[in-house]
């Protein structure tokens, strides 16, 4: 596992109150949202906010939203490809 999934297991478990859950039982594969994890709309707001604040990536529809947000793979994929703050 890459260091930036690492890192978004961590912050997913601290913005979204997740205590009972640790990194490693988040599976980078699994459904995201509506899945093992409890992750609604609300939660997909927060996790937007923290892409934008952290990697300096802007989610401003739907649709690229539903892509990003379906699994941790996706969203760290995403991240990777268009973050000014990470050099590639």
């Amino acid at each position: 596992m890459d260091d930036l999934t690492e890192k978004l297991k961590i912050k997913l478990i601290e913005i979204l109150n997740l205590s009972d859950v640790t990194p490693e039982e988040i599976d980078a594969n699994a459904q995201l949202v509506g899945g093992d994890l409890g992750i609604d709309s609300i939660d997909v707001l927060e996790m937007v906010v923290m892409v934008e604040k952290d990697y300096g990536v802007v989610i401003n529809n739907k649709e690229i939203g539903e892509k990003v947000f379906s699994t941790l793979a996706a969203l760290a994929d995403y991240i990777r490809k268009n973050s000014p703050n990470l050099s590639s």
